[in-house]
């Protein structure tokens, strides 16, 4: 089979940052089904494995974190597909990504596909709609109110996991949503995808909050750059407030929240399928809301930028584009050529 992999780590712009290989076809274990991939899109994890996690001597890691795709072999245990169902997942960060024309997959992390959106919409949605309802629903625990506020306040709302959240907080919540977004044309996408207040993440947040007067927001749901917010978080957040985060601060100093009892949660949606939790089939579930969700119009797919077909050198301008931190939504890449 075809795959797009990397042998050393370093910059994009390198010519060998991602190369076209040839594979033998993968046979499913146990749990896995076997997916023909339709279309894949590119997230942040991607860039940060290929720039900085060196593979075995002499071996490709293949990246690709979400996909769209058609069931094309079960193991002998699967019991939630079969041949022929079309899916969307995002994967195992322990195993071989979805670059490939063949991927395994658990089934216990695999969705049904929504029908009504094509490969590529629903190849945008799988990764960034698990963090945001990890984090909006097992983190932050939004449906728990914290006592005497009502308001959600989501840090990069126009980035891909940020236009799913705010999408998720007005489908299935009453809270409020404040998204930041800097640029006129983030600014509308937010607006766009539901949310009800847009403040500028590079200018002081807790006056524009507090001029919004919707009160403290109980929650805050950092996607980027908490190190340089954590300041005005500690200021805006309300009392017994929660605060979740999905970045990689090499440190963060949460002292500053102590007074208000803030408590504070990290997600990383490849926890489960890592450490094979007992309820790694909840990610099944979600998805499968999220599938029906797009199908009844209460939610879009986040995905801005369509790339074809895909191969190495469409891969390289697709990583290069999301490194470059100006992208609204999701970046996707369908077919082979």
């Amino acid at each position: 089979m075809r795959a797009i992999g990397f042998y050393a780590p370093g910059s994009i712009d390198r010519e060998d940052a991602l190369v076209d290989i040839a594979l033998p076809d993968p046979s499913p274990g146990p749990h896995d089904v076997l997916v023909r991939i339709k279309a894949v899109s590119v997230n942040p994890a991607d860039t940060k494995v290929r720039a900085g996690s060196a593979p075995p001597a002499g071996t490709a890691r293949i990246l690709g974190y979400d996909a769209a795709g058609i069931v094309e072999a079960v193991g002998q245990d699967v019991s939630l597909f079969q041949p022929g169902d079309e899916v969307f997942y995002a994967g195992d960060i322990t195993r071989p990504g979805t670059n490939a024309e063949l991927h395994l997959v658990d089934e216990r992390i695999v969705g049904s596909k929504p029908r009504s959106l094509d490969w590529g919409a629903a190849a945008a949605l799988p990764l960034t709609a698990i963090t945001a309802w990890e984090t909006l629903f097992d983190r932050l625990d939004v449906t728990r109110p914290v006592p005497g506020v009502h308001a959600l306040l989501i840090i990069g709302g126009a980035g891909g996991v940020g236009s799913i959240a705010i999408q998720l907080a007005k489908a299935l919540t009453d809270l409020p949503v404040i998204a930041t977004a800097s640029r006129p044309e983030t600014r509308d996408w937010v607006r766009k995808l539901g949310a009800d207040h847009v403040v500028d993440h590079r200018q002081p947040l807790a006056g524009q909050i507090a001029a919004l007067d919707l009160g403290a927001p109980g929650f805050v749901f950092s996607t980027t750059h908490t190190v340089d917010h954590l300041p005005e978080i500690a200021q805006l957040i309300a009392p017994q407030g929660r605060l979740a985060i999905i970045d990689d601060p090499k440190t963060l100093d949460i002292a500053p929240l102590k007074s208000k009892m803030i408590s504070t949660h990290w997600e990383f949606m490849f926890g489960r399928p890592m450490y094979q939790t007992s309820d790694m089939d909840a990610q099944h579930k979600l998805l499968n809301e999220v599938s029906r969700l797009a199908d009844t119009g209460r939610i879009v797919s986040t995905v801005t930028e369509r790339r074809s077909p895909i191969n190495a050198a469409t891969l390289r301008e697709a990583h290069a584009l999301v490194e470059s931190e100006t992208v609204r939504g999701k970046v996707v890449i369908e077919g082979w050529d």
